[in-house]
């Protein structure tokens, strides 16, 4: 796609890149409309503020179809792998049946050289469903063991064979279903970025600079507010740490403590394991900084958002689902101001985006189409579009 061919954006500071101009009507712009320099609009083209609102709208249906397109596929390739089995299955109990129906021919056609049975006895090895010839005529009696076991087999194999070929038909309509769900999916995050991308080709130099000159100031606050996040998570801990402290004081005294592990004991093994496997799922997110956004990527060159903490935590040993509809429920909730590092942060109503939390209220995700994988505060659209936050393991 041509927004993710476009050159890096400068660094600012560490691990962190400001966002291109072309993107920066993703910001809020209402303080453009109390601009002394905003000059009205004579004609028919959209005001700043319009632009910025579609645009950050179009993006969030990308990044939300994005997600659809995601569950749509994993749905399909699912069913294709359960098609692909049945039709298999199915081929091998065809073979059979046909083996089955060889072998009562190879009777009926030595009962036909020999006379030793009658043209009824012949019809019944070679009808098509030997059990129904059999209720009818009773010949069943004139068989041998050996024969007797040849028609019962011929009936399971068709038996069987006629259900897998249903499910194999059933399974055939539902991945077909799927597919046609995820070509619609495709063509909706494609026509969404391709409207912002119209959208934003209409902008000014000018414009698109006073455009990143707010977006600057924004990302100030977002940092402001990480920062302020940082002091209250510190406090936090450092306060719980003294009251374990003095909990242990409390507990060695008793001779509870020589026979039985304190829970604080307990709780701070749980702690260590978490906090080994957020450091290799971060260690792996940090190693991606710098590489494009690509709607439907899970690496290793480019990824969305769900896509990069699915990785990271995959090099964590922990498996993740797809999307972040699932990722939202494999793991605990917890507080905002109880977040670790390695936690996943969620945003917005639909739950349509994720990053991974890092500590001092920032965190490394995949923004948006356009864009980067890149440091960012939590807080980088609001605080009020941060969802919930879980812990994966």
């Amino acid at each position: 796609m041509a927004p993710h061919r476009k050159p890096r954006p400068p660094r600012t500071r560490a691990g962190i890149r400001t966002p291109a101009l072309a993107t920066a009507a993703l910001t809020s712009v209402a303080l453009l409309s109390q601009s002394a320099n905003a000059a009205p609009s004579t004609d028919d083209k959209p005001s700043l503020e319009e632009v910025e609102k579609k645009v950050d709208a179009l993006y969030r249906g990308a990044e939300t179809a994005t997600e659809n397109y995601n569950s749509a596929r994993e749905k399909a390739t699912q069913q294709k792998k359960e098609v692909d089995t049945l039709l298999d299955d199915v081929a091998q109990r065809t073979e059979k049946l046909n083996e089955a129906r060889e072998q009562l021919g190879s009777f009926a056609a030595a009962q036909y050289r020999t006379g030793a049975a009658s043209p009824d006895a012949a019809s019944l090895l070679l009808a098509d469903n030997p059990q129904d010839y059999f209720d009818q005529n009773q010949l069943m009696d004139r068989l041998t063991d050996r024969q007797k076991g040849a028609v019962d087999d011929y009936i399971t194999q068709q038996a069987e064979a006629t259900e897998q070929r249903q499910k194999a038909t059933e399974s055939l309509e539902q991945l077909t279903e799927s597919q046609n769900t995820l070509k619609s999916n495709k063509a909706k995050v494609q026509a969404k970025l391709a409207e912002a991308r119209e959208l934003l080709s209409r902008l000014t130099a000018e414009e698109k600079a006073r455009l990143a000159a707010i977006e600057q100031r924004e990302q100030e606050e977002a940092d402001r507010k990480a920062e302020e996040l940082a002091r209250q998570q510190a406090a936090a801990q450092a306060s719980q740490q003294t009251q374990e402290a003095q909990q242990e004081t409390s507990t060695a005294t008793t001779t509870e403590t020589n026979t039985s592990t304190s829970p604080s004991t307990t709780t701070t093994v749980e702690d260590s394991t978490y906090a080994s496997k957020a450091a290799k799922a971060l260690t792996f997110a940090r190693a991606q900084i710098g590489k494009p956004y690509v709607w439907g990527a899970t690496g290793p060159g480019s990824y969305d958002c769900s896509g990069l903490t699915q990785a990271a935590w995959k090099a964590a040993g922990v498996d993740l689902p797809r999307t972040t509809y699932d990722q939202v429920t494999a793991g605990t909730t917890v507080s905002l101001a109880g977040a670790r590092p390695g936690d996943l942060i969620f945003f917005y109503d639909n739950i349509g985006h994720v990053g991974l939390y890092i500590g001092n209220g920032m965190m490394i995700h995949a923004p948006k189409p356009g864009a980067y994988v890149r440091e960012e505060s939590v807080f980088y659209d609001g605080e009020s579009s941060i969802h919930s936050v879980v812990r994966p393991a």
